[in-house]
This record gives C-alpha cells, structure tokens and sequence, in this order.
C-alpha cells in the first residue's frame, strides 16, 4: 500500500510540473485567473475535480 501511495505521489508531481515546463506564460495566465474568482467558484471547482478523480478512481480499480 505504501508504494502505492508513494507511486500515486509521484504520477501527481510529474503531471503538474508539465504545464510549468512546457509553456510557463500560459501557466502564468491560468493562475491570474484563478486569483480573480470568489470563493464559491473556488470550491465548486474543487468539488467537481475531486468527484471526478473518485469516479476515476472507481472505474480504474
């Protein structure tokens, strides 16, 4: 189970530094406009990644 979770950690660092490595300027962009949403729009985003990363999870094992 751990290297599990130590592989599942890795996965998540290699897929978010791809968008830093291969086009920093439109990261840049992506966060300015994260910053200029309220807290609602926030958190509903949050809520649809993780019930997508469970569904996926689900479908997977």
């Amino acid at each position: 189970m751990t290297q599990d979770l130590v592989t599942a950690l890795a996965l998540v660092l290699i897929i978010e530094g791809i968008l830093p490595f291969l086009s920093p300027r439109t990261l840049r962009k992506a966060l300015f406009s994260i910053v200029q949403n309220n807290d609602r729009r926030l958190r509903y985003g949050g809520m649809v990644s993780m019930a997508a990363g469970l569904l996926l999870l689900y479908w997977v094992r």
